[in-house]
């Protein structure tokens, strides 16, 4: 697989698997790992060694388009471990890639959060659902047994 690859970057690329495997990663985490570092490699013709934050900079600006953050992620991180674990080099990019923020809801909200949330419903028939009570079992016994008679 390697022997693609200019001989320099082979050389070090294979010590990545190694390290990769050595330090107990997952197979599947090794291949976007890896990926990241060979999408790298091809992006700067090979010569990843000794990358600048500008030259960073203008690879993930020019990736950012074109990956999801996922696959963003993993190839900062393969980078990342690939300057730490085979070059023994500080990551010369930190803090230059950040998540996209996203807000979720919370899986169980307080009463005025739900409130909150009930009379922002402008669906009058979604409001139906959420503003009127349910009725006891009994009342609705008894419209059932009502229906039930032919009425």
């Amino acid at each position: 697989m390697t022997s693609e690859f200019p001989a320099h970057f082979a050389s070090n690329y294979q010590c990545l698997l190694n390290r990769l495997k050595l330090h107990g990663m997952q197979p599947k985490t090794i291949a976007l790992y890896s990926h990241g570092v060979r999408r790298a490699g091809d992006y700067f013709d090979y010569r990843i060694d000794d990358l600048t934050r500008l030259q960073l900079t203008d690879y993930f600006v020019h990736m950012v388009d074109s990956l999801s953050w996922s696959s963003l992620k993993h190839d900062l991180y393969g980078l990342k471990f690939y300057y730490a674990q085979v070059l023994n080099k500080p990551w010369p990019g930190a803090d230059l890639v950040k998540p996209p923020k996203s807000h979720t809801l919370p899986d169980i909200i307080t009463v005025p959060q739900a409130q909150q949330i009930f009379m922002a419903t402008r669906v009058r028939s979604i409001s139906r659902v959420f503003l009127h009570p349910v009725q006891p079992a009994v009342a609705v016994g008894r419209r059932l047994a009502f229906a039930n008679r032919g009425h």
